[in-house]
């Protein structure tokens, strides 16, 4: 069996790597790009380069990157950012693409166009299937449809990592996509029921087991891509978006339904990914002084505020979180601000044996992304925060990649 060659694209700390090497030895990334735009540091680029070596890792800016300059893959793979992935023509060239936004996007487009990967795999928020909001779904009809047209066949899958024994609850879509020259290709243009691949056959469907939720739900994504940002669930006044949490994309024919987990192994909760509290740094211990603080931010609110900018009073209210958080369950998702010791809505804080209250070090939030211990070392305990909350699930990418390179045997 021969090896199965990779481009990781927006990189971050390599948590695309670490699951495809877990899944399988055939998997050999040849080239990876981490760029942060703004900031002259690169401090995600050099754990990357630290982790993994220098040889075939690219700091730089994707789009100063000429597609030569990529090594030939089978495999394209990716996490990128959720923006607008609209596209409009010009009046002197109806059939040419500009005035593009959402550049990241239309980078990977661009390398996949001038490479043809037999495979791509990408990762975003689930937002994506439902974005913008007066236009839902119309960015993944743009992407779903830009895909077809280079020749991939597509299937797609929001997948909540606790819902599948792992520790953090973490919804994310994964879109995978298959060339119409591949084993995998062929045999999807030639599907008969696409609800079988969606519960039985499919990728994900192997990899992620799932009962329907609803019916399958049959389309057509016409026009080229200016049409589609045009006219696509135009009416601002529809609430919803066609795409549903699993799918297919067929000869820009959509087939897509909800879906709800089927999982019956072991479930890993916070407290079993917790340090001992003698492994645990005093500055993340929370004073008795601060503890007032914390409980306003994480507690239920019903008050009158004021814009200090212009005067305006208006009510304001929100719901109660748990505090502390709960051992007893996965986390909840990581975002990117849960470094640093001030009170927050969002961090993590928990309770140790001893009855002590303190946020997560960077070693558990690295184990709730499921990447090694100290993966991250290196960089501020701050930054290393923000490096997790950027990243994903490795355990997720573990099981695509497992699947998928029994596949391509």
């Amino acid at each position: 069996m021969g090896s199965i060659k990779v481009v990781e694209l927006f990189a971050g700390v390599g948590g695309f790597r670490i699951g495809l090497q877990r899944a399988s030895d055939r998997f050999s990334v040849v080239w990876s790009n981490q760029w942060e735009p703004g900031t002259k540091r690169q401090p995600a680029s050099e754990i990357y380069a630290a982790r993994f070596g220098h040889q075939g890792h690219s700091n730089a800016d994707i789009a100063t990157v000429h597609a030569k300059e990529i090594p030939k893959h089978d495999l394209l793979v990716g996490g990128f950012p959720c923006q607008d992935y609209s596209v409009a023509r010009t009046l002197k060239q109806a059939e040419g693409l500009a005035g593009k936004k959402g550049v990241l996007w239309w980078e990977i487009h661009r390398i996949l166009k001038a490479h043809t990967p037999g495979h791509v795999l990408l990762e975003n928020v689930d937002r994506l299937l439902k974005s913008p909001s007066t236009q839902r779904g119309r960015d993944f009809a743009v992407m779903l449809a830009s895909l077809a047209d280079l020749g991939y066949v597509v299937e797609w899958r929001v997948i909540n990592a606790a819902d599948y024994g792992m520790p953090q609850r973490r919804r994310r879509v994964f879109i995978l996509g298959h060339h119409k020259s591949t084993a995998i290709g062929k045999q999807m243009l030639k599907l008969k029921n696409a609800e079988t691949w969606l519960l039985e056959d499919g990728i994900f469907a192997d990899a992620f087991r799932a009962t329907a939720k609803s019916t399958l739900c049959t389309f057509e994504l016409k026009g080229d891509l200016a049409d589609i940002t045009q006219r696509f669930n135009h009416d601002k006044r529809s609430a919803k978006s066609p795409f549903l949490s699993t799918g297919l994309l067929v000869s820009r024919t959509v087939h897509t339904m909800d879906v709800k987990p089927s999982y019956a192994g072991t479930f890993t909760t916070l407290g079993e990914i917790l340090l001992p509290s003698k492994d645990v740094p005093k500055t993340f211990f929370v004073p008795a002084t601060k503890v007032r603080g914390w409980k306003y931010l994480k507690g239920g609110k019903k008050e009158l505020r004021t814009n200090a900018s212009n005067g305006f009073s208006y009510k304001y209210s929100e719901g109660a979180m748990a505090f502390p958080d709960p051992l007893d369950k996965p986390s909840r998702t990581i975002v990117t601000g849960e470094g640093g010791s001030g009170p927050s809505r969002f961090k993590h804080v928990v309770r140790t044996p001893e009855g002590k209250l303190r946020r997560l070090t960077p070693v558990e939030l690295e184990r709730l992304n499921m990447f090694p211990d100290d993966h991250t070392a290196g960089a501020s305990d701050a930054r290393r925060a923000f490096f997790m909350g950027n990243a994903l699930v490795t355990g997720i990418v573990e099981r695509i990649g497992s699947v998928l390179q029994a596949r391509l045997k």
